[in-house]
């Protein structure tokens, strides 16, 4: 792949336009078939379709805070293959955010209203990894993600037995997730310090517990 070169402006310019994207627009992604497209349709009780929803934001905030994360760590990135392999991680990330939001949508509910402040942190701590070397960077990756494999999981077990919609999202999104903490590995990452890991669950959760609300 060819290297490309910003200049500070140019990096400003295209990471404002990411986020304007990410919270508000359409991101850019990859064209995959939807992995629900030939999940049964379910009418949920009211009570279900709300727990499910829940659950969805929570997935939506998930990646809206992902692609902080890959946008902040590509921007102070080291290496030109580091920084393609965060975009192009971040590209199928956007497929993820596609699919939550549509679904959200198709559940009656809405996006969290604190995505713009999730984003913000998210990218200042994806900045910050970045800058830590990108051996520390991608061994942050592959963490992150490990963490969220397990908070699919989670959902997976609480989501009502017939959403059989939501499930086959969250079961591609899982699979992806999975392939990206491999792939960080295998480029280089190194295993982070067990604080540095509870720290980054600790922020998992007030995240996930404020968007399930908000």
């Amino acid at each position: 792949m060819t290297a490309h070169y910003y200049t500070p402006v140019d990096a400003f310019l295209i990471n404002l336009d990411q986020a304007i994207r990410t919270l508000f627009g359409q991101p850019v992604t990859t064209g995959r078939p939807h992995p629900a497209a030939h999940a049964p349709p379910a009418e949920l009780p009211p009570a279900e379709q709300t727990r499910a929803a829940r659950l969805m934001r929570v997935n939506h905030t998930g990646e809206v805070c992902a692609q902080a994360l890959y946008q902040g760590q590509a921007l102070t990135a080291r290496l030109a293959t580091v920084r393609e392999g965060m975009e192009q991680a971040a590209s199928e990330e956007n497929d993820h955010l596609i699919w939550c939001e549509t679904r959200l949508k198709e559940l009656g509910s809405h996006t969290s209203r604190l995505n713009p402040l999730f984003y913000a942190g998210a990218f200042t701590i994806g900045a910050l990894a970045g800058k830590a070397g990108d051996r520390w960077s991608l061994g942050f990756v592959a963490e992150t993600e490990h963490q969220v494999v397990d908070h699919l999981d989670s959902h997976l077990r609480r989501l009502p037995v017939d959403d059989q919609h939501t499930r086959a999202i969250l079961e591609q999104m899982k699979d992806d997730e999975a392939r990206h903490a491999t792939q960080a590995l295998a480029a280089g990452g190194r295993r982070l310090p067990l604080p540095i890991r509870w720290l980054m669950k600790g922020v998992s959760k007030v995240m996930t517990r404020t968007a399930y609300w908000v």
